[in-house]
């Protein structure tokens, strides 16, 4: 069971949305607010590693049995913005998708049925009380789904190769208003374009998940664990929210051939990464 968890949970990529003090209602306001001023605040690991700890137990954990009170912190132009972790929720949602990810004989061995079953009943009943509740952070398993990066350009990219025991880091960040922007312009020209599909599907559903927060958030998409996994060289050549740009772009002019070129590069790179997930 360790094994599978270690395979499946740490390459993941996230879509986060940090969101100023402004946004939220007292107490949760006042909570963040003295949260933002901790020295010992989790990091990104430390979230990762929570999370692959209630998966050890006999049997495992799948949500936690108290929602998590952390965030990550960011400060904007001297505005605090907080991403809280919601740890609880985002554990209901992943469970609902883990029968995509694993064939029924790894899932029963990760997770029994009784125990997905409880799981299943205590959200039902929580969601019933709670039928507004959304996450700020959106995870995906060995790929950054094509639709997130609609969100994004790559002058908003950073690149770190890491040294020693510090990782390699890639990341975008935009303002929200920039990424509903982005959105928009992106939908029309694949409506334009093309049939209805699965990235004008996913296109659609994020932008309605962003319109949930206050205009003055931040967007990050981060590749998370994947810069565990692949190589630096790939990592540093890694362009595709750039690709994704100039494909749409060349949507909108009708220049099919350009687009279809940046689609190529598109799916070659990632279908890289998912050649790598079936060799483990």
């Amino acid at each position: 069971m360790p094994k599978v968890s270690s395979v499946i949970v740490p390459y993941a990529t996230y879509l986060r949305v940090y969101e100023p003090l402004a946004a939220f209602p007292e107490p949760e306001r006042g909570h963040w607010a003295r949260y933002a001023r901790r020295a010992d605040r989790p990091s990104y690991q430390d979230e990762l590693r929570r999370s692959l700890a209630d998966l050890l137990p006999t049997p495992p954990v799948p949500v936690p049995v108290h929602e998590s009170g952390d965030a990550f912190v960011l400060e904007i132009d001297g505005v605090v913005c907080v991403c809280p972790w919601r740890t609880r929720l985002r554990g209901w949602q992943a469970l609902d998708e883990l029968a995509e990810e694993l064939p029924p004989p790894v899932l029963d061995a990760v997770l029994p049925p009784v125990v997905r079953r409880q799981a299943a009943q205590d959200y039902e009943r929580w969601l019933a009380r709670n039928p507004d509740a959304r996450p700020w952070i959106r995870t995906a398993t060995w790929q950054v789904p094509l639709n997130w990066f609609v969100l994004v350009g790559d002058e908003e990219r950073r690149f770190d190769k890491g040294s020693g025991e510090i990782p390699p880091m890639l990341r975008y960040r935009t303002p929200m208003v920039q990424a509903r922007r982005r959105v928009a312009r992106g939908l029309r020209a694949l409506r334009e374009a093309i049939d209805e599909g699965p990235l004008i599907d996913g296109l659609v559903d994020v932008g309605r998940w962003l319109e949930e927060f206050h205009p003055r958030s931040l967007v990050e998409l981060d590749y998370g664990g994947l810069v565990h996994v692949l190589p630096t060289g790939e990592l540093e050549d890694d362009h595709s929210a750039a690709d994704v740009a100039e494909g749409i772009e060349a949507l909108r002019h009708g220049d099919g051939v350009t687009a279809g070129e940046a689609y190529g590069r598109l799916v070659e790179r990632w279908r890289s990464v998912r050649d790598r997930r079936s060799a483990n």
